[in-house]
C-alpha cells in the first residue's frame, strides 16, 4: 500500500511531462470468434507494462474468462519487484471465453506500468465493451468488408475520414502530397504507391519520412505513420509549359481498435505550371524551391543510419564498427586534447619509465575513459540527458586546469608529485611506484578527462544513446560505447607506446622534453577553462604563455660561436612562438578577438573583406521556438544547438558557418540558435524535444513548419559535407 501511495506521489508530481495512465497505456478489444478475445495494448515511446500485473474479469456475470495467452516479455531488473517481465510498444493477448447469454460483455482490464523517466503508476482499470460474435441480428445486413473488419460500422470513421489525401504541384516539376491521419488510426508505408497515368512526365523520386515500427498482426513487423504527414514526388517532364496530368494514389490504414481497411485507389488530377511561371511564384515568395535533387531519405541522417545498425546488424558487427567509428573520432578536437594529457603523465615518470610501464599507464588512462564513456553513456541514454555537459561549470573546470597546472610545474622541476611515503612503502613491492603517479591515479585522469575533456555529440555517439533511450538495453548499448571508447583510445595507447620507446631514459634531454609536455599541459589548461573566461582573458593567456616559452627557449640570446643545429632550431622556434605571442597581445589590447587573426582589427579594409559568420535568431524555450516556426512566412527554417564548452560547435562556427558557400545556401532561410550552455530545464526540454543528448545538433523545417526528421546533422561537418546535406533540402 504504501509503494502505490509513493506512485502516486511520483506521478502527481511530475504529471506536467509524463502521459496521463490511459494515453500511455490504450487499450482495446474485439471478439475474434465465439471462444476467443483480443485484447491490445498500444504502450506509448518510453513506457512499459508489468506481465505479472494484468489481470481480466468480465461482467455480466454469465461469462467467465479462461487464462490470457501472454506473450513472453522482456526481463528487467525492476528496483521495485526484481527481476520481472515487462512489455513495450504494441501488446497483443489472447483471452479464452464462456459465453452465457450476453450480446455485449464490458471487458475489466487491470495494469500497471512505468515511465522510462523513473516514475510509476498505481494499478489502472480501464473498461472496454466487446460485442461478441452472432449477438446482433443486424451484423447479418452489414457490408461483406465491414464483416472482414470485425467491427460495426458506427464504431468507425469512413476511410476518407480517417485518412485524408490532398496533393498540389508546389512548382513545375514537385508535387506535394500531404496526409492527414486522424488519432488511433495510422497507414502503411510500403502500402503506400504514386504512379500517373497518361504520357508527358513520369516520377523520377519519392521522399517520405521514416515511419514507426509496428509489430502487427496482419503484416507483422513493419513501418507505419500514426502522425499526419508529406510525401514530395518529384516528376520528370517532356516540354516546359503548362501541362495536366493524373496522379494514381494507393495506400491502406488501420484503427487501433482492431480493423483493417481494403487499399484504397484515388486518382488525383492536377497542372503542372510552365517552367518560368513556377520562377516567377518562387521569386515573389522570396524563397527557394524545395526539390530536392534526391529523396531526402536515401541520405538520412548519420545517428538514424547507425540507430539501424543496432536493429539489424549482429553483435560483434556492431562492437568492430563503433570500434572504427572510435578511430575515426580519436583525432576530432574533442579527443585530441586527451594526448597531451597521456602524453604529459607518461613523461611525467621520468628516468624511471621502461616501456612496459607506458604501456600500462596508457592501458590505465584507456581503461578509465572507456569504462566511464560508457557508463555515461548508459545514463545518459536512459534518462535523456547528457550528464558531461553539467560539469562543465566554472568550478569543476577551473579545478581540473588547477590540475594540469600542477603537473606543469612538477615537470619544470619547481617540485615532485609523488604518494606519501606511508602509502609508498605498504605498495612499493607490489606495484613499482614512481613519482609522478600510480596506475590508479591514471585510471583516475583517465575518466575524468572522458567527460571533462570531450563533452560533445557525435553522430555514433547519438546513435548509440538513442537505441539505448528507445529500447532500455543497456548492455548493447554499453558494449557499443565502450567499443567506440576503445576506438578512440587506440591512438592514446600509441602514444604512450612511443613515448616509452623514444624518450631518452637520462641527461638534458630529459628535461628538455618534460618541459615541452610541460607548456602542452599549461596550453590544455587555458583551452579547457576558455568556455568560462572572456576572450580578451583568453588571448592573453596564450600570449603570455608563448612569450615566456620563447624566453626559456633564447629567443632573445645571442648564439654561442659555434652554435649547433639544435641549438639554431629551437632558437627558430622560440623566435616563432615569441612573434605570435606578441601578436595575440597585441590583437587583445587593441580590441580584436580572433585568435587565428589577431592583427586583422589594424587593418579597416581587412576587415570589412573578412567573412562573417552565420548570424543567428536566439530561442530559449519550446513556446518561442513555436512562435518563431510559424512566423517564418513559408521559409526554410535550421535550428542549432550550440554551447560554450562545445568544440565542435565552434568549429561549426569558425569553419563551415564561416564558408560563403554556405552562407549562400543559407541566405534565404531562418536561422535560429539554442544556447544549451547552461543546461537550464528549459535546454533540457529543448533537448528532449527533438531526441538530442547535447551539441552540436542541427534540425531543419521545410516551408509548413515541419521537421525534417532526415535532414538532421548531429556532430561536426565541413563545409563541404554540410553543403551536400544543404543540396538535399534546399534548391
Amino acid at each position: 500500500m504504501a509503494f502505490f501511495l509513493l506512485c502516486s506521489s511520483m506521478v502527481s508530481a511530475g504529471e506536467g511531462d509524463l502521459l496521463e495512465p490511459e494515453q500511455a497505456f490504450k487499450v482495446s478489444g474485439r471478439a475474434l470468434d465465439g471462444q476467443t478475445l483480443e485484447v491490445r495494448y498500444q504502450i506509448a515511446d518510453g513506457y512499459y507494462l508489468y506481465k505479472e500485473k494484468l489481470k481480466f474479469q468480465a461482467e455480466p456475470s454469465d461469462v467467465s474468462l479462461g487464462t490470457p495467452l501472454l506473450p513472453a516479455g522482456k526481463v528487467k531488473q525492476d528496483e521495485y519487484f526484481g527481476k520481472v517481465e515487462t512489455y513495450r510498444h504494441d501488446l497483443v493477448i489472447r483471452l479464452p471465453y464462456t459465453r452465457g447469454s450476453a450480446s455485449r460483455i464490458t471487458l475489466k482490464a487491470v495494469s500497471q506500468g512505468c515511465a522510462d523517466m523513473g516514475v510509476c503508476y498505481p494499478p489502472q482499470t480501464q473498461l472496454v465493451k466487446i460485442d461478441l460474435p452472432g449477438a446482433q441480428a443486424e451484423a447479418e445486413k452489414k457490408p461483406s468488408f465491414l464483416k472482414m473488419l470485425g467491427g460495426g460500422q458506427e464504431e468507425f470513421l469512413p476511410v476518407d475520414q480517417a485518412f485524408k489525401l490532398v496533393v498540389k504541384a508546389i512548382d513545375n516539376d514537385t508535387l506535394l502530397a500531404s496526409f492527414t491521419i486522424t488519432e488511433s488510426y495510422y497507414l502503411y508505408r510500403d502500402k503506400i504507391k504514386f504512379s500517373l497515368k497518361g504520357g508527358g512526365a513520369s516520377i523520377d523520386a519519392v521522399a517520405m519520412p521514416k515511419g514507426e515500427i509496428k509489430t502487427d498482426p496482419n503484416f507483422g513487423s513493419t513501418e507505419v505513420y500514426h502522425q499526419s504527414f508529406q510525401a514530395t514526388i518529384k516528376l520528370k517532364r517532356e516540354g516546359n509549359g503548362e501541362q495536366a496530368i493524373n496522379l494514381a494514389v494507393v495506400y491502406q490504414g488501420c484503427s487501433e481498435k482492431g480493423i483493417c481497411y481494403p487499399p484504397v485507389q484515388k486518382t488525383v488530377a492536377l497542372t503542372l505550371p510552365t517552367v518560368a511561371a513556377a520562377q516567377q511564384s518562387a521569386a515573389a515568395a522570396g524563397a527557394e524551391i524545395i526539390a530536392p535533387s534526391k529523396p531526402v531519405e536515401a541520405q538520412g541522417n548519420e545517428s538514424s543510419r547507425i540507430g539501424d545498425l543496432f536493429k539489424g546488424g549482429s553483435f560483434w558487427l556492431i562492437m568492430v564498427s563503433f570500434f572504427g567509428f572510435g578511430l575515426l573520432l580519436a583525432l576530432t578536437p574533442c579527443v585530441f586534447p586527451m594526448i597531451p594529457i597521456l602524453s604529459g603523465i607518461i613523461v611525467g615518470q621520468g628516468h624511471a619509465l621502461t616501456k612496459s610501464r607506458a604501456f600500462g599507464l596508457s592501458l590505465a588512462y584507456v581503461l578509465g575513459m572507456a569504462l566511464t564513456y560508457a557508463a555515461v553513456g548508459v545514463a545518459a541514454g536512459m534518462s535523456g540527458t547528457l550528464f558531461s555537459s553539467a560539469l562543465q561549470n566554472p568550478w569543476v573546470l577551473g579545478g581540473f586546469a588547477l590540475v594540469f597546472v600542477a603537473l606543469a610545474f612538477s615537470m619544470f622541476g619547481f617540485y615532485e608529485l609523488q604518494m606519501p611515503s606511508f602509502i609508498q612503502n605498504r605498495f612499493n613491492d607490489a606495484s613499482n611506484r614512481v613519482k609522478g603517479g600510480s596506475a590508479a591515479g591514471v585510471f583516475v585522469m583517465g575518466a575524468l578527462s572522458a567527460v571533462i575533456v570531450g563533452p560533445c555529440v557525435a553522430a555514433p555517439l547519438a546513435g548509440a544513446l538513442l537505441y539505448i533511450g528507445q529500447t532500455g538495453d543497456v548492455v548493447l548499448g554499453g558494449s557499443a560505447l565502450f567499443s567506440l571508447a576503445l576506438g578512440m583510445g587506440a591512438p592514446l595507447l600509441l602514444v604512450g607506446v612511443s613515448a616509452g620507446a623514444l624518450l631518452p631514459k637520462a641527461g638534458a634531454w630529459m628535461e628538455a622534453v618534460k618541459s615541452f609536455f610541460g607548456v602542452l599541459l599549461l596550453g590544455m589548461a587555458i583551452w579547457l577553462i576558455s568556455p568560462v573566461i572572456s576572450p580578451v582573458v583568453y588571448m592573453l593567456l596564450w600570449a603570455g604563455l608563448l612569450i615566456v616559452s620563447a624566453i626559456y627557449l633564447r629567443a632573445i640570446d645571442p648564439l654561442p660561436h659555434p652554435a649547433s643545429g639544435f641549438a639554431k632550431f629551437w632558437k627558430g622556434v622560440g623566435v616563432v612562438a615569441l612573434i605570435v605571442g606578441v601578436a595575440l597581445l597585441i590583437g587583445a589590447l587593441s580590441g580584436n578577438r580572433d585568435m587565428l587573426q589577431p592583427l586583422s582589427g589594424l587593418r579597416a579594409e581587412a576587415k570589412a573583406a573578412g567573412v562573417e559568420s552565420l548570424k543567428f535568431e536566439r530561442v530559449k524555450n519550446v513556446a518561442e521556438l513555436e512562435s518563431r516556426l510559424k512566423q517564418a512566412d513559408g521559409k526554410i527554417v535550421m535550428l542549432d544547438f550550440f554551447a560554450d564548452w562545445c568544440v565542435s560547435c565552434k568549429e561549426f562556427e569558425r569553419f563551415t558557418f564561416g564558408d560563403a558557400k554556405v552562407q549562400a545556401k543559407l541566405r534565404d532561410a531562418v536561422l535560429l540558435q539554442v544556447d544549451v550552455t547552461a543546461n537550464s530545464e528549459e535546454d533540457k526540454a529543448l533537448l528532449k524535444k527533438f531526441g538530442l543528448f547535447g551539441p552540436p545538433g542541427i534540425v531543419f523545417f521545410d516551408k509548413s513548419g515541419k521537421e525534417l526528421s532526415d535532414a538532421r546533422v548531429v556532430g561536426y561537418e565541413p563545409p563541404e559535407k554540410f553543403i551536400v546535406t544543404l543540396d538535399a533540402i534546399i534548391r
